[in-house]
């Protein structure tokens, strides 16, 4: 039948080469089974065989995962987004649902958190290598699958669910978690409640004086897009965490700040806005990028245009949907 099928130059259900592949991998021929993976699943792409291509990709990319194969599955996963757009799918919840499915094969595994001896150095090392690379790998995939959202349907920031997955990762797994990375996808998900869990989380293992700081762009960056819903609800979620877990609520005047400022948003108060800002100009310069974002915010909720708004620290950020 499989030389008939040749002949005709036809393709067997994508099952068959599934089982097939699967054995291979299982065997241990990772980049044999990679170049197998990449070759047949061009050719059902080539045969306009959309469905099938990405169940072969699905598959793969899931299996070299399972396999700790991060390089091989990060690239088939990347593959799947791109046969996505070639088969102009669109974005719906099945379709998020397989994406899904891959991401929660990316292992997430706990780094270190004691200060090494001598002889666990190079064991320490090797973890962190392997951590950046699941990084990168996952972002890779959760970048191009956003990319693939704005294009096919989900909202134009892209798809919230693939920002707070991305969100997540990037800060379970960074060898050093840049927190304005994090925040930048977490506000534009839809889990300001997850994100109030990670901050409450960094604020137990941050430097003296991160915390508040950590606070203040959170809020800032929601308010940034004009969503003062979130705003409210991340600090009322924050206290709420810290307070179940008997810790205190961070106390600074950049904290007193914020919650002025989010009194201040419900209303149509620009002089009060302006004279909050000015008063508190010390503790909003600890962070270059708090300026920019009030620019922003000021526009947003006053009508009132930044001066120059591609210059500075976050000028990009807001003129393209969450990239980094």
């Amino acid at each position: 039948m499989s030389r008939e099928r040749l002949k005709r130059g036809t393709l067997p259900p994508a099952q068959e080469n599934i089982e097939k592949l699967q054995k291979v991998v299982e065997e241990g021929n990772y980049y044999g089974a990679q170049q197998m993976y990449k070759s047949i699943s061009a050719r059902y792409v080539s045969a306009q065989r959309y469905s099938e291509a990405l169940d072969i990709l699905q598959s793969g990319a899931c299996i070299q995962l399972k396999h700790g194969q991060i390089t091989c599955g990060a690239e088939l996963a990347v593959l799947f987004v791109e046969t996505l757009v070639k088969g102009k799918i669109p974005y719906d919840s099945d379709v998020l649902d397989r994406v899904r499915k891959i991401y929660k094969m990316f292992p997430q595994i706990p780094l270190p958190q004691h200060l090494p001896d001598d002889d666990e150095m190079e064991q320490i090392s090797e973890a962190l290598g392997a951590a950046k690379i699941r990084v990168d790998g996952c972002s890779s995939f959760l970048k191009a699958a956003l990319k693939w959202s704005v294009e096919f349907g989900a909202h134009r920031s892209g798809s919230p669910e693939l920002h707070v997955m991305l969100a997540e990762y990037i800060y379970s797994e960074s060898p050093e978690v840049d927190m304005a990375r994090v925040s930048n996808h977490f506000v534009r998900g839809n889990s300001p409640k997850k994100f109030a869990s990670v901050l409450v989380n960094f604020m137990g293992k941050c430097y003296p004086g991160e915390d508040d700081l950590a606070i203040a762009r959170a809020v800032l960056m929601y308010l940034a897009m004009g969503n003062l819903r979130d705003a409210n609800y991340l600090m009322d979620e924050i206290k709420k965490q810290l307070e179940s877990n008997q810790l205190d609520f961070p106390q600074s005047d950049l904290i007193q700040f914020i919650i002025y400022l989010l009194q201040t948003l419900q209303r149509d108060a620009l002089p009060l806005f302006n004279m909050l800002r000015n008063s508190y100009k010390t503790s909003i310069e600890r962070e270059p990028a708090f300026n920019e974002l009030l620019d922003e915010i000021v526009a947003k909720f006053y009508g009132v245009r930044r001066r120059n708004p591609l210059q500075g620290v976050f000028g990009d950020i807001f003129k393209m949907m969450g990239g980094e």
